[in-house]
């Protein structure tokens, strides 16, 4: 028997809330702020996932398997850090300097983070083809994360209203998310 009350159980049919044209330049343009804090997010949980792989590996020893599998997270980890930045650097930071000259500054500071993150991660790199100790390890990664969150903070305070604006997004419309911000995009 059908239900004589016309009002709507919000239980069974909870409010999607506003629907939005998924085609749209607003839509597209929230979508790009909210994916550069969904990526940093990503890289974080990667993060601890290479740190976890230090632990495991010094728990179980310097048999070739946890080193091994240590190596496969750090690079992986280091991987996906440098593919998002070389995504920002040649996609991203291009398209809103284009736009917004007023960012070079901003652009300029996040650059020398990613340099500097690039050399940090290198040094990781170096250091787990050479198996070094867990400590050793354990070092590099908190210098990298201590300049990857101080980064991931200052971009996102300073791009994410940015990407929110209709001219970034009609410029980026095009853009494929993983070429513009890695490959956890």
């Amino acid at each position: 028997m059908p239900n004589p009350d016309p009002t709507p159980n919000p239980n069974l049919n909870p409010d999607p809330g506003p629907v939005t044209d998924p085609s749209s330049d607003t839509a597209r343009l929230v979508a790009w702020g909210q994916e550069l804090r969904t990526v940093h997010a990503r890289l974080r949980d990667a993060m601890e996932v290479a740190r976890e792989a230090v632990s495991d590996a010094e728990a179980l020893g310097a048999t070739a398997d946890p080193r091994h599998r240590l190596g496969l997270y750090c690079h992986g980890f280091c991987q996906a850090l440098e593919g998002h930045h070389r995504g920002e650097d040649t996609s991203v930071f291009t398209t809103l300097l284009d736009l917004r000259p007023d960012l070079t500054g901003v652009v300029a500071e996040l650059q020398r983070d990613h340099r500097t993150l690039d050399h940090l991660l290198g040094e990781l790199a170096r250091a787990v083809d050479a198996q070094a100790d867990a400590a050793t390890l354990e070092r590099h990664l908190d210098g990298i994360d201590a300049v990857m969150e101080t980064h991931f903070r200052y971009e996102e305070k300073r791009l994410v209203a940015v990407l929110d604006e209709p001219a970034v997004a009609a410029a980026l419309a095009g853009t494929d998310r993983r070429a513009a911000l890695g490959p956890l995009a």
